[in-house]
């Protein structure tokens, strides 16, 4: 199977390679350096390494991070990548060092603020105000491809220092720009909960649930508001669902720990 993954890559490389040559040619200017294939590898091996994060193959996103600060050890979106791996590993000091790095490399970069703010909001919840900051800042970027993700992370990171009111205006602010986006949607939900809406937060959430795909951070939820209206038949329902679509989730991990009753 690696001797697949590397075939792959290497396969990508020269897709990568062949194009670059060919635009060479055309353009009367010589540009497959060695410079130009050590950033195309980082670049194929980092996009590689978030690929195999989002699936969980953790050992393998290792490896190919790794192999992309071979290339090259100065490309920024490598550390985030990495810093994103070591906070699911809960290597904290690791993951602050790798994306500090990320932002000093590239202290513009949209994503990697998105990240580090993550990060931030999640690990360090005396530093949410900065992490906020880094949220609007990415946002506010106009070639930024995902600025409503980066609102919605405002939005939970508002809630969890239990200021609704500020948590609502980013929710909203990403629902404008893409309409029933999920964690927004789920987000608005929360704040219902909250404040003690149990069942506003049931009906919406049950409409949420209905017609689009499940996710683990939704199940959660209607775990805690089934557990608040005392629906135990409900509760297990949910808990069957969370572990079985997503059982190496944080929230299913809550659960088992008992973290959430």
């Amino acid at each position: 199977m690696k001797y697949d993954r590397q075939a792959f890559v290497i396969a990508l490389l020269i897709g990568a390679l062949s194009g670059c040559a060919q635009q060479t040619v055309e353009q009367g200017l010589l540009t497959n350096t060695d410079a130009d294939r050590a950033f195309l590898s980082t670049k194929i091996h980092t996009e590689l390494a978030a690929e195999y994060f989002y699936r969980g193959q953790l050992d393998v996103a290792i490896e190919e991070v790794n192999e992309a600060l071979k290339a090259q050890s100065n490309y920024a979106p490598a550390y985030s990548v990495m810093g994103l791996i070591n906070m699911s590993l809960n290597e904290n000091d690791k993951a602050l060092s790798n994306f500090e790095r990320a932002i000093r490399l590239a202290p513009r970069n949209s994503e990697i603020l998105n990240n580090y703010g993550w990060f931030l909001c999640q690990r360090y919840p005396e530093r949410i105000g900065q992490a906020i900051d880094h949220f609007v800042t990415a946002a506010r970027d106009p070639l930024y491809a995902t600025p409503e993700r980066s609102y919605a992370n405002a939005g939970v990171c508002e809630t969890k220092r239990e200021r609704y009111a500020e948590a609502q205006l980013f929710f909203q602010r990403s629902l404008l720009i893409q309409p029933n986006f999920p964690p927004a949607v789920i987000g608005m939900i929360e704040i219902d909960f909250q404040r003690g809406n149990l069942i506003d937060a049931k009906s919406k959430l049950t409409q949420f649930l209905q017609n689009n795909s499940s996710t683990s951070d939704g199940l959660l939820l209607a775990i805690k508001v089934e557990q608040a209206l005392g629906n135990q038949l409900a509760v297990d329902s949910y808990i069957f669902q969370l572990q079985k679509h997503f059982p190496d989730s944080r929230e299913a991990a809550l659960i088992r720990e008992g973290a959430i009753r």
